[in-house]
């Protein structure tokens, strides 16, 4: 077998994996709809090195925020659950990333902005920008943001005041 038959198959392998994982998850956020008697429709899809599943509604999203929180907070405990069902179901830890109603979305065009425009103002001053505290999701898409704009930035600090700094 040839490495590009090798690396086609191993490609194939991890898609199947992360397909498994949205799966799993999608049974399980649709149990909890139920449970919940909330409307929703789950959307699968693999991004990157991670499943993806979305919670996503055609009417009124009112009920789904609910399952947001405040800040996100319900979310990522949901996003939590989920990744501990997929664990049960395979035994493999999972990276899964959770969506309701848009809002992990919407961040992330917020903190794309956000490591842009920290990104110029380290360029223009040349100095170390300091962000406020951040979870690894909004960290993740700030590192790339300023990745994206040539600049490097690292994390540091504890959980939970862990915070982004761009280097110039």
């Amino acid at each position: 077998m040839t490495d590009t038959t090798s690396t086609a198959t191993e490609d194939t392998d991890v898609l199947s994996r992360l397909e498994q994982e949205g799966e799993i998850a999608a049974d399980y956020l649709e149990g909890l709809l139920d449970i919940a008697d909330l409307d929703g429709d789950i959307d699968m899809d693999v991004e990157g090195d991670r499943a993806a599943v979305s919670i996503v509604s055609e009417g009124p999203t009112r009920d789904l925020q609910k399952l947001v929180g405040r800040e996100g907070e319900v979310l990522e405990a949901l996003q939590e659950l989920t990744r501990l069902a997929v664990h049960r179901e395979t035994g493999e830890r999972s990276r899964l990333m959770l969506d309701i109603a848009g809002h992990r979305a919407r961040k992330r065009e917020k903190l794309t902005a956000l490591g842009t425009e920290a990104a110029q103002q380290a360029k223009e001053a040349g100095e170390p920008v300091k962000l406020k505290p951040m979870t690894p999701f909004e960290r993740k898409v700030v590192h790339d943001a300023v990745a994206a704009a040539g600049l490097r930035s690292e994390s540091e600090g504890e959980e939970p005041q862990r915070r982004v700094v761009v280097l110039p």
